[in-house]
């Protein structure tokens, strides 16, 4: 990586929830940290503050009492823009080559604002299908009336909010995306280069030495957001299907929180609810799976996925959005072509025992080639190379506190 990385101040959706941007954010962050590299992080919290650890810079802000819940873990501010003045300040002490946005919320829409009244080149990721997600809910939400007109609500909101986030898209100079399918896309709305944006894994903490289950249930696992666009309504014809194969002894374990929980709860007779787990309870967790199933059709990543094989659990993923492109089909996990197939895939695994081992080892073995570190030396040469191609108005005399950062 460049001796002398660029100077990037990141203004991301999320940092203290549990869900793939946060966790993505935080491990920037610690990235930026173990290398000694001059980063700057903004992001809602508890408090507004900023402060200066090392060679980070943190501006948090605190969302008011207009704030709204899209879910439990992710938040909006209608008016977050009154922070505009306190984050020009700051960037103009910091003094970035750049500013990176991870989505079109409050958090990511301060910092697109800021980034073009100081004339400071901006990039954005692309992490969340929100305009996939507001047509679920809305679809959801108009169920009582005909299909074809909630279905043709659904597809209207979702085109119009796709629009408006490609629009602040197409204000960086580069954007990324986790997919292929989100570069064609990002790509043919933008005009603009889009670079491909994974995710790492912290194998030492995700492995299978973390497994303690010594009994012979067969256990199923999802891990995410319990919500209705990730499809988890599924789980309760996954079980159906398995006990109408004659299975019994199994269970599926479901991690997380969200709307569709309590629903679950009634619903599911073989299902366990352990809430949200984070570090070793987590990753305990994910070992003592015998599978990881996940149907949801609309994320773009799906850090899950990752962690499972770390875990040495293959998955069954849908041939929706961008798990599919992380597992080896029929080596770490199976792409489902359908719902009945879905179904078939976790009963012969489970009637297979040596095939369900092979792809044990397959899954380890694939995940361990990825490390967040390797991610992050990748994106600050493509960071490089747009401060290069870019200059910031700060890029040659910096500001105050970057001063005293190198001192």
């Amino acid at each position: 990586m460049n001796s002398d990385p660029a100077r990037v101040a990141l203004f991301t959706d999320s940092f203290h929830e549990v869900n793939g941007v946060a966790l993505t954010s935080r491990q920037l962050d610690a990235f930026a940290r173990r290398r000694g590299i001059v980063f700057f992080n903004a992001h809602a919290g508890p408090a507004t503050r900023i402060w200066q650890d090392g060679s980070v810079t943190t501006l948090e802000l605190r969302r008011g009492l207009l704030s709204f819940h899209v879910e439990k873990d992710l938040a909006i501010d209608p008016v977050f823009t009154r922070y505009l003045r306190r984050a020009k300040e700051a960037l103009r002490e910091f003094g970035p080559d750049l500013v990176h946005i991870t989505g079109p919320n409050d958090v990511g829409l301060l910092g697109a604002l800021a980034a073009k009244q100081l004339g400071i080149p901006m990039t954005a990721s692309w992490h969340t299908n929100v305009h996939e997600y507001a047509a679920w809910r809305l679809e959801k939400l108009l169920k009582p009336l005909p299909t074809r007109w909630s279905k043709g609500a659904a597809g209207w909101s979702e085109r119009q909010v796709l629009a408006i986030f490609t629009k602040l898209y197409g204000a960086a100079k580069v954007c990324f995306a986790p997919n292929p399918e989100l570069i064609a896309m990002l790509e043919q709305r933008t005009g603009k280069p889009v670079h491909l944006m994974r995710r790492g894994v912290e194998i030492e903490l995700f492995s299978p030495e973390k497994r303690r289950r010594s009994d012979e249930v067969f256990e199923l696992g999802y891990v995410g957001r319990i919500s209705s666009e990730k499809n988890v309504r599924f789980l309760k014809r996954l079980e159906d299907g398995l006990v109408a194969r004659g299975k019994k002894n199994f269970r599926i374990s479901v991690v997380g929180h969200g709307g569709e929980k309590p629903w679950l709860e009634r619903e599911l007779r073989h299902g366990a609810f352990p809430g949200v787990l984070k570090g070793e309870d987590l990753a305990e967790a994910f070992a003592n799976f015998d599978l990881f199933v996940f149907p949801s059709f609309t994320d773009t990543y799906g850090n899950v996925i990752n962690e499972a094989m770390s875990s040495g659990t293959p998955c069954i993923v849908t041939t929706g959005g961008g798990p599919k492109y992380l597992i080896k089909d029929g080596e770490t996990g199976v792409m489902a072509q359908s719902e009945e197939s879905f179904i078939a895939a976790v009963a012969e695994l489970m009637d297979d025992p040596e095939r369900h081992r092979r792809m044990r080892l397959a899954a380890r073995e694939h995940a361990v080639a990825n490390s967040w570190d390797r991610v992050f030396e990748r994106l600050f040469e493509q960071y490089a190379a747009v401060a290069a191609e870019y200059p910031s108005p700060f890029r040659r005399r910096g500001g105050a506190l970057a001063e005293a950062v190198r001192q």
